[in-house]
């Protein structure tokens, strides 16, 4: 009788466990996209940059930033992808230079670091597991480390671990970073693996789209028009 007790008051503890767990996650899912408050003056902000036309979508963005406001601006890249950064930093090094900054060195205003892979180009879906955990965890230290309160991202893979763990922080409680999702401009009709996943487990607190037909077929997306 005495383990029959126990074992049906750990069945108890651990189905009052799952239900405050569901239910923090359907507030901080309920709770996306609104606004937390009065806005500090400074807002530490991660952008997360991709290969390519991501990278070049992405600082055209921060390009229209107010600057003295989303500061610091942290720069993160994948590990194989030092051409983005590098991008960044003569942006800011640019900013800077044109007056556009009030402080003189890129340091104080922006910070650059990379993280693992999820998944290479060709890279097998077996093996993608491994590095996807580990990409996770890098994300983790990144986020527990860095702190946002702002991400600005654009839909490459990068993305996805630092998303994920931004928001299981907020339904743990930890940290609440509000994440901003701008889907890339080259797609037309469909949204990209990245910006799909964010949009379905509502996991970006705003998803903008640059194409009228998208946003019709992805009602909570907002459209923006070309950022370009």
């Amino acid at each position: 009788m005495e383990e029959f007790r126990c074992g049906d008051c750990g069945a108890t503890i651990v189905g009052a466990a799952v239900a405050l767990v569901v239910i923090r996650l359907a507030f901080v899912t309920l709770c996306s996209g609104r606004p937390l408050g009065a806005a500090p003056q400074h807002v530490k902000t991660l952008i997360i940059l991709g290969s390519g036309g991501h990278t070049a979508e992405m600082l055209s963005i921060v390009n229209v930033l107010h600057k003295d406001r989303f500061v610091p601006r942290f720069y993160i890249a994948a590990a194989t992808d030092s051409m983005s950064l590098q991008k960044a930093r003569v942006l800011e090094e640019s900013l800077i230079a044109k007056g556009k900054i009030s402080n003189r060195k890129v340091e104080e205003v922006a910070r650059f670091a990379q993280i693992y892979r999820s998944r290479e180009v060709g890279q097998s879906y077996l093996t993608s597991i491994g590095t996807t955990l580990l990409a996770t965890l890098h994300a983790l230290w990144l986020m527990l480390k860095i702190r946002p309160q702002v991400i600005v991202c654009n839909g490459p893979g990068t993305c996805i671990p630092l998303c994920l763990v931004a928001f299981f922080l907020k339904v743990a409680g930890f940290k609440w970073s509000f994440i901003f999702y701008i889907e890339s401009i080259a797609r037309v009709r469909k949204l990209s693996l990245s910006g799909l996943l964010l949009y379905k487990f509502h996991l970006a607190d705003q998803f903008y789209v640059q194409w009228p037909q998208l946003q019709k077929k992805y009602p909570r997306a907002h459209f923006v028009g070309c950022l370009m």
